[in-house]
């Protein structure tokens, strides 16, 4: 993170920090009412500080966005999810389902191009400082949610989701500059 990002202000003179730290676990306990899921609630608070750190200088009301953010992420989350049909493991009439015939391994050119963006994430990560790997290593390893990861390392919740934004955002823009992303 640049030392300019963590202080600049909106326009009505509000830190992404401050913002971040005042209002994480309101808008963590409002995205967990509209979603029902803390996993997806935290996912949704994250894209929601992810999107307003693109567009900080812009945003004139920082707290009434991140809400309407969350809100509307939270909809959308919820129409994409009604148009996934689950699959009956049993025929219609209870028979029996009709067997795969398709190989489910995916083709030697998907596997190279797969193991080829994994040494890319692992490069990236390489690229961040030893706390932030650790907090990457503690969510999406050990799958912990913020506050297990906070208990853990002794950080404030709210930190955590700060640096491991920053971290995200860093491997990202490590691997877009490598064009796995765009």
């Amino acid at each position: 993170m640049r030392p300019d990002e963590a202080s600049a202000e909106s326009p009505g003179g509000e830190t992404i920090q401050g913002l971040f730290t005042a209002l994480e676990a309101q808008l963590l306990n409002y995205a967990l009412r509209l979603s029902g899921e803390r996993g997806l609630a935290e996912d949704l608070v994250q894209e929601a500080f992810m999107k307003l750190h693109a567009q900080f200088e812009e945003v004139r009301e920082p707290r009434r966005w991140l809400y309407r953010t969350v809100h509307n992420l939270a909809l959308n989350q919820r129409r994409d999810s009604a148009k996934i049909i689950p699959l009956n493991p049993s025929g219609e009439n209870g028979d029996p389902p009709a067997t795969e015939t398709t190989d489910p391994q995916p083709l030697p050119d998907e596997q190279i191009i797969r193991l080829e963006g994994i040494g890319l994430v692992r490069l990236s990560l390489e690229t961040l400082d030893a706390r932030s790997r650790e907090l990457i290593r503690l969510k999406f390893t050990e799958d912990l949610s913020y506050k297990q990861i906070s208990e853990r390392t002794g950080l404030k919740t709210g930190h955590v989701g700060y640096l491991l934004h920053h971290a995200l955002k860093a491997i990202a823009d490590e691997l877009a500059k490598s064009g796995i992303i765009s």
